[in-house]
């Protein structure tokens, strides 16, 4: 099975000497369903920025798919699919059109980009309301929007930063569904969270960060034996 993701000793230092990664290593096997854990300033956002290019590294390498990240930048960006975790549409404009025009950016024509964006809408039951202005919807419906958002463009790998945020149980039993098809349908799916729970319900596998570095790789089920023997002890 070949790697969707390859990250080797990845740095992020800001420009007031905060270091937010620190010679992190990582690797995400194609259609994998893979967790990011760690808690808040752990550095999963910043990793998920620079793995998108939407953050420079300081050092290190990103591969997507065999394709070394600054060597092709258009590939790898059409590569991916972002639902990151604040709410970054228009919300004047209509949830239909946020689709249609996000296809757009990947050089989508418009018709076949709203026959996709019907497909997604139905699916994550935004179809309905597809004529509506984005601002009028709940968050839960927020977030399927932007998940629809991240699929429009038929992404290999999907990229989700703390998608369940503020989701009612429905609505994130709903989405963890339609996450797990598109797994089994062969997309490698990436997903940061502060929960356990969560990860342990969707991922094979798992990787922890703490202070900028992985202190934590392994399949879910070897951390979950690992956490349950540290309790017995």
């Amino acid at each position: 099975m070949s790697n969707a993701l390859l990250i080797s000793n990845l740095t992020k230092t800001y420009a007031n000497n905060v270091s937010a990664l620190s010679q992190v290593s990582l690797c995400v096997k194609q259609g994998d369903f893979f967790a990011l854990l760690g808690s808040n300033g752990a550095g999963k956002t910043t990793m998920i920025g620079i793995i998108c290019s939407l953050l420079n590294k300081t050092s290190g390498e990103v591969s997507i798919l065999g394709l070394e990240q600054s060597n092709n930048l258009n590939q790898v960006k059409r590569m991916i699919g972002l639902m990151p975790q604040e709410f970054n549409f228009n919300p004047f404009e209509p949830i239909e059109e946020i689709l249609i025009n996000q296809a757009g950016y990947y050089g989508i024509d418009r018709q076949s980009a709203k026959a996709r964006a019907e497909t997604l809408l139905k699916r994550v039951e935004l179809w309905d309301r597809r004529l509506d202005m984005a601002k009028s919807l709940s968050g839960g419906m927020k977030r399927r929007l932007m998940l629809a958002r991240a699929l429009i463009h038929d992404p290999k790998i999907l990229i989700l930063d703390e998608p369940s945020a503020g989701v009612d149980v429905e609505i994130r039993r709903s989405m963890w569904e339609f996450l797990k098809e598109l797994n089994e349908q062969g997309m490698t799916i990436i997903l940061t969270t502060h929960y356990l729970e969560e990860a342990e319900l969707l991922c094979r596998n798992i990787a922890i960060l703490d202070n900028g570095k992985v202190v934590e790789q392994s399949s879910m089920k070897s951390l979950l034996a690992k956490v349950a023997k540290q309790v017995l002890i």
